[in-house]
């Protein structure tokens, strides 16, 4: 329980960071936590992030970033990578789409402010989604649900996160200009395929 309630918390604070830019009490979030900051070493080590203060860092640092790696030289959308022609698939067609529809998973585009559900951090949403289900299985002890879950977790890493989000997370910790988004990128792409070799140990099991 405590191992699915660490993978709840990695995929709920990844997904915050790659969909949206940074706020106020997401910045006090990271700097106050050490288990956060251990999984950001470039970040903790950075001069600015202890001297400068928070509004001025999320100005004049992070957001500019942010808006570099998801909007103006990045494409952080499935389709892009996964269509011959490179265009990302707003309607109902996106493949993603039923997924999230068998488990109850709706987007809030007001929210979210992406143009497809196929956005990496509404992507990991869905994983964070699927890992709080599986927590209240654990807790309801109903191990069939759990394992279920698991499969589907495996199942939407290798057909969908797996098959694209390598490409951009590399491409994101090549482009970052902040230690924030260098470090997130380098985690994300760490944890979603130490994530998936979890599954599949456990699903045997």
């Amino acid at each position: 329980m405590q191992q699915t309630q660490a993978r709840v918390n990695i995929y709920g604070l990844l997904s915050r960071i790659l969909l949206q830019e940074l706020d106020l009490e997401v910045l006090k979030t990271i700097k106050n936590d050490e288990a956060i900051l251990d999984f950001f070493p470039t970040l903790r080590d950075w001069k600015e992030f202890s001297e400068v203060e928070n509004s001025k860092l999320i100005e004049e640092y992070f957001n500019p970033d942010f808006v570099n790696l998801s909007l103006l030289h990045l494409i952080p959308y499935e389709t892009f990578y996964t269509r011959e022609d490179q265009k990302i698939e707003t309607g109902g067609a996106n493949p993603v789409t039923d997924m999230y529809s068998a488990y109850d998973f709706m987007v809030d585009f007001e929210v979210a402010r992406v143009v497809s559900t196929d956005h990496i951090g509404i992507e990991l949403e869905f994983m964070h989604h699927l890992c709080k289900a599986e927590l209240k299985a654990l807790e309801e002890k109903d191990m069939e649900a759990v394992k279920d879950l698991q499969e589907v977790q495996r199942e939407f890493l290798n057909k969908h996160l797996l098959q694209w989000a390598p490409m951009y997370l590399i491409s994101m910790k090549f482009e970052a200009r902040t230690p924030l988004y260098y470090d997130v990128a380098d985690m994300a792409l760490e944890f979603i395929l130490s994530d998936n070799e979890y599954l599949v140990n456990e699903l045997k099991s």
